[in-house]
């Protein structure tokens, strides 16, 4: 079982092994010589690791559900491993918990941060954190096509196109993700390049922003969007990580008969439209629709950056941020999709009971997807599981003298990966202040929201509850 845990981590350690070394030639371009050393030892140890990718591979034709599982939570406490070499050894003032930290919230996109103030930073320090989270965005969108046996039988029409599932399948379809997520990251860095943001900033953000990361490359985001005009193309190209990240590919290549794969961002389209809608009429602050804007793509794509300024909309804010948007992107969440059929299904179960007389179809409106009562238990168990982790989190950091209020929000933001901001009001947050055993618990529990909280149900019934 560990033996394919070790090749599926292994191969990416090989894409890691291609990022630091890109970062090396970054580092002797702009002759920044203090770190190419740290970088070396994370491309050594990198390669090291991906040698394991070739050993045997041929062996692992059928893998349970089980190994896929282990194999995908053993990547997030493993690759940040190799991700922290740099902060660990390039800075004297960190420590291993510190180095760690920094590592699994790039890693899992979530943009908690021991650093007070980036500008203290050297630009090769800066572009790993953005490499960081490009990379754990990758292995987040892949780890979903490897785990697609734990989806109903609906979301894998929606997200592969009834595609199989053997293992040649999904090394194709991960094939097109990766090209696909490239491309996108491309096209970012152009627009911001069109908005006349500087190189640097272009492609650190593109990088952010594709993979729903909270890590920025300077203090405040408005050091880097200073017009309206960059503040709302900006903030529409966060959608990237809100709708599928497929969606692209699908308008261009898809043929009519398989609209289906359109169902979930189309119902994600409706619900955007509406937020906005909503927000313009009674959030829209200080006159300036902008912000506004801003803060609600940044929320619901759970990027979590913002603007400082005065915000009463927390509460609203943390559950946009729970809602989360597409099964097939870098952002978290519960899902939109699998809220509304949950929500549906459960008004449906209401009105038969008042009126047991009328029959009301579990079907999605304007398409064939049926709600299937398998389909509604997962759901069902998905939201159960996040209140439990919430609770054991909330609990856990009320124990290391963290006020309730901020708790439930820090808690909200640790499962649901999105960086504590303004919008939530936890800007003041200092995580260097915070005991080693607190450091600890984030880390797990950061690492918890980023696997689909089915998986932790099936490994629980497999090794709690065997026969």
């Amino acid at each position: 079982m560990f033996k394919f845990s070790f090749i599926y981590i292994g191969s990416f350690c090989l894409v890691l092994s291609i990022l630091s070394f890109f970062n090396i030639l970054y580092s002797y371009y702009f002759e920044i010589f203090n770190n190419i050393e740290v970088y070396t030892y994370t491309l050594i140890i990198s390669l090291i690791f991906s040698s394991l990718f070739f050993l045997k591979k041929n062996q692992y034709k059928k893998i349970t559900i089980y190994e896929k599982i282990i194999s995908v939570v053993l990547g997030y406490f493993i690759l940040p491993l190799i991700i922290s070499v740099p902060y660990y050894f390039g800075l004297n003032y960190m420590t291993f918990i510190d180095s760690y930290f920094e590592a699994v919230s790039g890693f899992t996109s979530t943009g908690f941060s021991i650093f007070e103030n980036v500008k203290h930073l050297d630009q090769s320090l800066l572009l790993w954190r953005s490499t960081s989270q490009w990379f754990g965005g990758l292995y987040f969108l892949i780890s979903i096509l490897f785990l697609i046996d734990i989806y109903d039988e609906n979301y894998k029409k929606i997200l592969t196109n009834f595609i199989s599932l053997d293992i040649t399948e999904i090394i194709k379809q991960s094939a097109k993700i990766i090209f696909v997520y490239m491309c996108i990251t491309l096209g970012l860095f152009l627009i911001y390049k069109i908005i006349n943001l500087r190189s640097f900033d272009a492609f650190n953000l593109a990088m952010t922003v594709i993979s729903s990361g909270g890590f920025l490359i300077v203090n405040n985001i408005t050091e880097v969007l200073q017009s309206n005009f960059q503040i709302y193309v900006f903030s529409l190209s966060m959608l990237v990580s809100f709708f599928s990240i497929l969606l692209p590919y699908n308008i261009l290549f898809l043929k009519k008969k398989d609209l289906l794969v359109f169902t979930e961002d189309y119902y994600l389209l409706v619900y955007f439209i509406s937020l906005v809608a909503i927000f313009f009429i009674f959030f829209n602050q200080h006159s300036n629709f902008s912000i506004t804007l801003f803060s609600l793509i940044s929320t619901i794509s759970n990027i979590g950056f913002s603007f400082d300024v005065l915000n009463k909309s927390n509460f609203v804010f943390l559950i946009l941020v729970i809602i989360g948007g597409s099964l097939v992107s870098t952002s978290s969440g519960l899902r939109f999709f699998k809220i509304f059929i949950l929500t549906k299904f459960s008004f449906n179960e209401l009105v038969s009971h008042s009126k047991p007389k009328h029959v009301f179809l579990n079907k999605v409106l304007f398409s064939k997807v049926k709600i299937d009562i398998e389909d509604i238990k997962k759901y069902f168990f998905n939201l159960i599981i996040f209140i439990l982790s919430l609770t054991l989190l909330i609990f856990l950091l009320t124990l290391f003298n963290i006020e309730f209020d901020n708790a439930f929000k820090l808690g909200i933001l640790t499962l649901m990966n999105t960086v504590n901001s303004s919008l939530y009001g936890l800007e003041n947050t200092n995580f260097v202040e915070f005991s080693a055993s607190l450091k600890s618990t984030l880390i797990f529990f950061m690492i918890v929201g980023r696997i689909e909280f089915i998986s932790i149900l099936i490994l629980i019934k497999k090794f709690v509850f065997k026969n």
